[in-house]
C-alpha cells in the first residue's frame, strides 16, 4: 500500500491542479506537497503529473488513478465518521417518512425500547433521498414504489388509501350518504399526488366533473390535520390512520379503498453489514408490521 499522507497529497493537488492550492488544503507547504506526490510516483513508478510554470495537470495515468483513489478516500472518510458517531454500533441513525414516523413509529417506539434497551435509536425526519456514502445516517424509511438504485430494500406497507373526515362533518348540513355526496364538500390532497382523488372516485363510479372545491397540502402529515380539524375530505392510508379512527378523531368513509402503488421501504446500501442495532431495529419493524392488527373503525 503507499503511504496515506501520499495518496491525500495526490488526491487534493489532482483536484485543485495546484501544489500551493492543495497546501492550504491540508496545512502544509507546497513543497511538502509536493514531496509527497514524488514519494508516490516512485512508489507507482508512474508519472501522474505534468508540471508547468505555476500549475499542474495529470497524466493519462493520473486521471485514472484519482478516480479510484477519491472513492477509496471517500469510503475511509465515510467510515471514520460511522465508527465515530456510534462506536458501540448500538446505536442506529434513521431518517424516516414523516407520515411513517407520527403515524406508525413513534406511537409503537416503547415496544422496541422495552425489546432492545441496549439500542439507541436516533430519528430525524426524511427530507429527501439519502446519499448514504456521505452521510452519518445508517438506514432510512422511504416512501415511493421502490425504484432506487444500489440499495436493499425491505417492503415494509402498502399505501392503500381511504377517504376520512371529522366527525363533526357527518353532523353538518351536508349529508355523506353515498360518495356522490363528495361534491357538496372540500377535498382535501397532498399537492404532489393530485391524481389519487381523481383515481378513487372513477374507480367508485362518480364523475371527477363533479367535484367542487379541492384544497392542497404540502404534505399527508398537514392533510390530515386539516380532516381532522373538520377542513375537509382527505385520502389518508388506511393503516396510518387506524389511531385516529379508534380516537374517534377520524371517520372513514363509504366502501373505498384506492391501493396507490406506492409503499413505504427500509432501505439501506448494497453491500454494508448490518451493525447489531440496524439488525434489531430492521427485524423489530418486519416483525411488528407483520403482527399489526387492524383497528375496526367507524364507517357510514
Amino acid at each position: 500500500m503507499p503511504p496515506l499522507n501520499a495518496l491525500r497529497s495526490f488526491e487534493a493537488a489532482a483536484r485543485h491542479g495546484s501544489f500551493n492550492k492543495a497546501a492550504d488544503e491540508l496545512f502544509v507547504t507546497p513543497s511538502a506537497v509536493s514531496h509527497q506526490v514524488k514519494t508516490l510516483e516512485d512508489f507507482l513508478d508512474v508519472r501522474l503529473f505534468l508540471r508547468e510554470k505555476r500549475r499542474v495537470s495529470l497524466t493519462t495515468a493520473g486521471e485514472r488513478y484519482l478516480a479510484s483513489i477519491q472513492l477509496a478516500l471517500d469510503e475511509i472518510d465515510s467510515a471514520t465518521r460511522r465508527l465515530m458517531a456510534s462506536p458501540s454500533s448500538v446505536a442506529v441513525t434513521i431518517s424516516v417518512a414523516p407520515a411513517f414516523m407520527t403515524r406508525w413509529l413513534v406511537p409503537r417506539i416503547g415496544q422496541f425500547q422495552a425489546e432492545h434497551p441496549d439500542v439507541e435509536l436516533r430519528l430525524s425526519t426524511l427530507s429527501g433521498e439519502i446519499d448514504f456514502d456521505h452521510s452519518d445516517t445508517d438506514m432510512a424509511v422511504y416512501f415511493g414504489r421502490g425504484h432506487w438504485r444500489n440499495l436493499e430494500m425491505d417492503h415494509l406497507l402498502n399505501i392503500r388509501l381511504v377517504p376520512v373526515c371529522s366527525p363533526r362533518l357527518l353532523e353538518g348540513d351536508k349529508p355523506l350518504n353515498s360518495p356522490a355526496d363528495l361534491k357538496h364538500h372540500t377535498l382535501i390532497r397532498v399537492a404532489d399526488r393530485p391524481d389519487e382523488w381523481p383515481r378513487i372516485l372513477r374507480q367508485a363510479g362518480v364523475s371527477v366533473s363533479d367535484i367542487g372545491r379541492v384544497m392542497s397540502f404540502s404534505s399527508t402529515s398537514l392533510a390530515m390535520s386539516a380532516a381532522m380539524e373538520g377542513v375537509g375530505i382527505a385520502l389518508g392510508d388506511e393503516k396510518l390512520v387506524e389511531r385516529e379512527v379508534r380516537y374517534g378523531q377520524l371517520v372513514q368513509l363509504f366502501d373505498m379503498v384506492l391501493d396507490s402503488g406506492n409503499a413505504f421501504y427500509l432501505v439501506y446500501p448494497k453491500g454494508r453489514q448490518l451493525s447489531y442495532g440496524m439488525k434489531a431495529f430492521r427485524d423489530w419493524v418486519l416483525d411488528a408490521l407483520q403482527h399489526d392488527a387492524p383497528v375496526s373503525g367507524i364507517s357510514v
